[in-house]
């Protein structure tokens, strides 16, 4: 009798240590799962993650003030005489069958991520202590069989992943806003390539290359573009910080409508499909503007195309439209880009060529100005907002290039 009691109260404590271990963040549809990790295995599983952008530290510079450095070194002598550090947080973005699995009776690593999902991993919350453990473990090798404490924050989007880390994670030292971004840069990007297939070749700090055909974009244009959109400003400092409350407000406020990553997606995708419809015009001359490709070769031009996408779909800063509007908006450009594509399909490429007015182009975009990256930025913004109340029905792109 006194036995069968204890095994029911030894089954209670096991599920009530599991139901703590695994918990549903039922506001954003994640799963936080707490487990422990061996110093070794835990650098053995965010290694590959971040083999694409060099050393553990690169997300995030190390802190370079003379405190910062005393502190940096206190917590390695720290690690190296044993002791434990706050739980790390780990963010991964997994597909929907997986995470139909969960909770699971497990709380081991290897376990709970598939193995295709490892080189995607972010680390949220930890970039510091990360590098200490590195750090601690190539002065001290016993370091590496020494246990610490490890959170996995498991989501089916980037974006809730995103909607984490501005929301959940404040209390530190302010982040840029493309800092922010680096930290779920490898899920970002893989999501755009599973979303936007127009999208041929991403070039990375690891895997450079310049752009020659459309369709080509780095990866540090493409995170911008995201800030872009989500902010719906044309002109970023992507050394503002998220202290800025604006900032962060309409970040924070576009990642709760849960449209609000697909809409994005929707327009990269028409950018790029414009780009290689504009591509089939080339003059063959070495004019700044030869070439149909040339105008999304400008990043200007690429922001103030999903800045005025952005502004009519979700509403100027401070204007947001409610999420059905948003979505209506949506379809109604995507419909109204298609049936500009076909036009542009159908014709030949002097047709082309013709419809871009590309000489107009140059001619506005040679004025003399100060600050010619803003100059641009606003011309651009000006002209393709001209084609989106048009419904992209233009005889020639003349009146968008003469907007500003």
């Amino acid at each position: 009798m006194t036995h069968g009691k204890c095994a029911d109260e030894t089954k209670l404590a096991c599920k009530l240590e599991n139901d703590m271990n695994w918990l549903k963040d039922v506001r954003t549809e994640c799963f936080s799962v707490q487990t422990t990790m061996t110093v070794g295995g835990y650098l053995d599983l965010v290694r590959p993650a971040h083999s694409a952008r060099g050393a553990l530290s690169g997300q995030r510079d190390t802190l370079k003030t003379t405190t910062a450095k005393r502190i940096r070194d206190r917590m390695v002598a720290d690690i190296r005489r044993g002791a434990v550090l706050p739980p790390v947080v780990i963010g991964a973005v997994v597909d929907s069958n997986t995470f139909a699995t969960y909770p699971l009776s497990v709380t081991e690593a290897d376990q709970i991520l598939p193995a295709g999902v490892r080189s995607q991993l972010s680390i949220i919350d930890g970039m510091q202590r990360t590098a200490a453990l590195s750090e601690a473990s190539t002065l001290e090798p016993t370091v590496l069989g020494s246990t610490m404490r490890v959170e996995f924050w498991l989501t089916q989007s980037v974006r809730t992943m995103v909607y984490r880390m501005l929301v959940l994670n404040t209390g530190q030292v302010p982040w840029t806003l493309a800092r922010q971004l680096s930290v779920v840069f490898a899920p970002l990007l893989h999501e755009i390539q599973e979303n936007v297939t127009e999208i041929n070749r991403l070039f990375t700090p690891n895997n450079p290359g310049r752009r020659v055909n459309p369709g080509e974009f780095s990866s540090d244009a493409l995170v911008e573009l995201y800030i872009g959109f989500s902010l719906r400003k044309t002109n970023i400092d992507t050394r503002e910080s998220l202290s800025d409350e604006f900032s962060r407000l309409d970040f924070v406020d576009n990642l709760t409508d849960t449209a609000f990553q697909k809409q994005f997606y929707g327009c990269l995708s028409i950018m790029t499909r414009l780009d290689k419809a504009f591509s089939r015009f080339d003059a063959g001359s070495n004019a700044r503007l030869s070439k149909g490709r040339n105008i999304f070769d400008s990043q200007p031009a690429r922001i103030g195309f999903v800045v005025a996408v952005a502004q009519h779909v979700i509403g100027r800063p401070g204007m947001d439209r409610l999420h059905d509007e948003r979505s209506a908006r949506m379809q109604k450009v995507c419909a109204d880009a298609d049936r500009l594509l076909a036009r542009l399909a159908a014709m030949k490429p002097e047709d082309i060529g013709r419809f871009l007015q590309l000489d107009v182009l140059s001619e506005t975009l040679d004025k003399r100005v100060g600050q010619v990256g803003r100059f641009e930025r606003g011309l651009y913004f000006d002209g393709f907002e001209v084609l989106i109340d048009e419904n992209f029905d233009l005889d020639t792109m003349e009146p968008c290039w003469r907007a500003n």
